[in-house]
């Protein structure tokens, strides 16, 4: 049976406790391929904070003295921990959301993807003033979160199907 729309799976056929568990898997992961492609296209100029770190100082945290050195580089654990504990959470939302409405994984989670990047950076970060509003971000940071939220959600959904597949032995929800 082919679903399409907001159409549900039927309940025998989910698969809760696995959800969570690629989701949690895969929200670790994904954290770094998030990281990385903006170690190769950094998603804000030097003199622009963080979004992560504004939210910390704007919850009373010193996010400047949150840092570690590795390597001789230096970085910043708030910062860096917000973004993973993002990644986690919606990471396990996408997942257990997947179980009940096929429609969540369209085009492999891409157009969930495109959903988180503009509720946060066009809704939400501009909203908290965390960012500025959506049509005065330069061209590169919005080609850098979209590249990031596409490769970070497809790397969710290649570990949801990946791990619920090969640990329920089926297929899912909606083929079965």
């Amino acid at each position: 049976m082919r679903f399409s729309g907001f159409e549900k799976t039927n309940i025998f056929n989910r698969n809760y406790k696995i959800a969570f568990w690629a989701g949690f898997w895969g929200g670790n992961i994904a954290s770094f391929v998030k990281s990385g492609v903006e170690v190769f296209f950094p998603a804000r100029f030097p003199d622009r904070i963080a979004p992560p770190i504004q939210l910390l100082n704007d919850l009373g945290f010193q996010a400047k003295d949150m840092i570690y050195s590795f390597s001789d580089h230096t970085r910043n654990w708030g910062g860096l921990g917000i973004h993973y504990l993002f990644s986690l959470f919606f990471s396990v939302v996408y997942c257990l959301i997947a179980e009940i409405f096929p429609l969540v994984k369209l085009w492999q989670g891409l157009a969930f993807a495109f959903f988180i990047t503009v509720l946060f950076h066009a809704i939400i970060l501009p909203f908290c003033g965390w960012s500025p509003a959506v049509w005065h971000l330069p061209g590169d940071e919005i080609f850098s979160e979209s590249l990031g939220h596409v490769a970070w959600m497809w790397t969710i959904e290649i570990f949801r199907r990946d791990i619920r597949n090969r640990m329920t032995g089926k297929t899912d929800p909606e083929f079965q």
